[in-house]
């Protein structure tokens, strides 16, 4: 298990990949997508919007700490996590790999379920994700965040290294 603490606060607020202040101007980029995973409601909510279904989807039911009251799921496999807010559990990171390596191998639309907080699970997303994926996750206030999973798997590492492991 991982726990944030005040060294790696910083890094993980800083965007992993591109910003796009407008979800429509990434649309392309995602539809070209081989593998495609989304964290996050209002990402998933957004996408499913504009008829794009990832392979994978993490959500906790909430939007900026607020819960939500409209239905977003349309996935044949979900899964759920427990995962305390400034955390990556075992059961979190276990969830994902799970799900990762299921839908790499099927055309189902995968979706996990976070109880508690799904923020950070963007970093074992890249660790575990293959090369080619792309991961889109929303930055508060700002738009969203798309990226290749190769550009920043070292990165990822990197911060995930300055977290405490316990």
């Amino acid at each position: 298990m991982y726990k944030i603490n005040d060294k790696v606060t910083p890094q993980v607020k800083e965007p992993l990949g591109n910003l796009y202040p407008y979800f429509e101007d990434a649309i392309n980029d995602i539809k070209n997508s081989k593998f495609f995973i989304s964290v996050g409601d209002a990402t998933l909510n957004n996408l499913i919007q504009n008829k794009i279904y990832p392979n994978l989807s993490i959500i906790d039911n909430l939007i900026q700490r607020k819960n939500h009251d409209y239905n977003i799921i349309k996935s044949e496999m979900v899964y759920n996590a427990k995962n305390p807010s400034g955390f990556i559990t075992d059961d979190l990171w276990e969830t994902i790999e799970t799900a990762i390596n299921t839908a790499k191998n099927d055309n189902f639309h995968h979706l996990i379920v976070v109880d508690g907080e799904e923020d950070l699970a963007v970093l074992p997303c890249v660790l575990l994700a293959p090369e080619d994926a792309t991961i889109a996750y929303g930055q508060p206030n700002e738009g969203l965040v798309l990226f290749n999973v190769s550009d920043v798997k070292n990165k990822a590492k990197t911060i995930l290294d300055n977290f405490t492991k316990l």
